[in-house]
């Protein structure tokens, strides 16, 4: 019987096998689907579509940059434990290096490139593993990044004509290290939209009020939050974490004048591990007596 590119589909969405695991097995079993799953099974092949549903939280976030192309990627694993193996530590090095080569255009890309390796990996450390996202960046100027213990990884883009000076590559770093630290959410002021300003302003009157402000005071004490608003959430407005003094762009403009040059941030991404993933609470204590038939 012979195995059409649908069936291998089927078979590989059914047990998270490899394709070419997946194509083994059909013509094993005549295109037989699940005596194929059997197949699999027997082989212990198809022990990764179990652990699909698992909470992969933990995990690494890799940050590299190769001239004018820069990556932050976060690939999550189940257990810290298997997250410090050098198996995950390499898988996760790999991801980010095709990355950076391949440019592809959105995680789901990526994903189904490395369906396989992924697949395999899980298997080996007996985990859920997932690529879970990344930024990608192409520059023009010069790219700066910072990574701090696998746990945050953030890219930098300076637009600047003096990218080969070592007091601009030592900014665009800094710039990188302030990132992971202040975590920013707009580049500037301008860059903060009404929505954001109006959830902040519901946040500040819900504060005021629990405070015990009185109602007549508070749209005006909201203002005045309002107006120091892009202090705490742009980086250019923010103070520089090594020396608070400065502020970010007053950083830049230090620099830009001691080299002569022209500096500006065209944008920066930042990934936290895990961050928006909901862990699974493992409670000990109701475990052992769930064994021991304890209440």
């Amino acid at each position: 019987m012979a195995i059409t590119a649908k069936d291998v589909k089927a078979l590989r969405e059914k047990t998270g096998a490899g394709m070419m695991d997946c194509k083994k097995a059909l013509g094993e079993t005549n295109g037989d689907i699940e005596a194929a799953v059997d197949f699999l099974r027997t082989k212990g092949l198809a022990k990764a579509a179990k652990k699909a549903g698992r909470v992969a939280a933990e995990g690494v976030v890799v940050s590299l940059v190769d001239g004018g192309n820069g990556v932050v990627l976060e690939v999550n694993c189940e257990t810290d434990f298997v997250s410090k193996g050098d198996d995950f530590q390499g898988f996760a090095k790999k991801m980010a290096e095709w990355t950076l080569a391949n440019k592809p255009g959105s995680i789901e890309e990526l994903k189904e490139a490395k369906n396989d390796e992924s697949t395999e990996l899980t298997m080996k450390v007996g985990e859920k593993i997932d690529i879970r996202r990344f930024a990608a960046v192409s520059s023009t100027g010069l790219l700066g990044s910072y990574n701090h213990g696998g746990k945050i990884g953030v890219v930098v883009d300076l637009d600047t004509d003096k990218a080969d000076s070592v007091e601009v590559q030592e900014l665009a770093k800094d710039i990188a290290m302030h990132v992971a630290a202040a975590s920013p959410t707009f580049l500037s002021g301008d860059d903060i939209d009404e929505e954001f300003k109006k959830r902040e302003a519901a946040v500040y009157a819900a504060q005021l009020r629990e405070e015990g402000k009185p109602e007549n005071m508070i749209d005006k004490i909201i203002l005045g939050k309002l107006g120091k608003l892009a202090k705490d959430v742009c980086l250019l407005e923010q103070s520089f974490v090594k020396n608070p003094d400065l502020s970010i762009k007053k950083l830049i403009a230090e620099v830009a004048g001691k080299v002569g040059g022209n500096i500006t941030v065209k944008s920066f991404h930042k990934l936290n591990l895990g961050e928006g993933i909901e862990k699974k609470e493992d409670n000990l204590a109701d475990e052992v007596a769930k064994m021991t038939g304890g209440q």
